[in-house]
């Protein structure tokens, strides 16, 4: 009788898929970005740290004012005595009111920093994507 070799190979799309998935544990990820996802990402970016620094300002300014309100309307003051508390309650109120009155400044002055921070990438970005 003859020795005959024969190969045989047994494929298994379910073995297939279960070696895919586990592989795909262990490679890094490559995200990649598109150019105009980036551009929107860089610019939404810019307005969010503006209007995070002009919310937080015009917050504690409120408050502020609020504090003060409260030592001149409530009974809060009258603990303190109603001259110091209309001084102080006064005061706090102006400092307050000047804090809401600066939110959009800071928001200005901080939206041109941050753009000009961003201004080469996104200037680079929108030369290649005007090509």
């Amino acid at each position: 009788m003859k020795n005959i070799e024969r190969f045989r190979y047994t494929y298994s799309a379910k073995e297939q898929e279960e070696i895919k998935a586990i592989r795909k544990k262990y490679v890094p990820e490559q995200k990649t970005e598109d150019k105009m996802a980036q551009l929107r990402r860089l610019d939404a970016g810019v307005y969010s740290k503006a209007t995070m620094a002009s919310l937080v300002t015009g917050i504690i300014g409120a408050l502020i004012m609020g504090l003060g309100m409260s030592l001149i309307m409530t009974d809060i003051g009258k603990m303190l005595g109603t001259v110091l508390s209309m001084v102080i309650g006064i005061s706090a109120g102006i400092v307050g009111v000047v804090l809401v009155c600066l939110a959009y400044p800071v928001y200005n002055r901080t939206l041109q920093k941050e753009r000009a921070k961003v201004a080469p990438e996104v200037l680079r970005l929108t030369d290649e994507l005007m090509k």
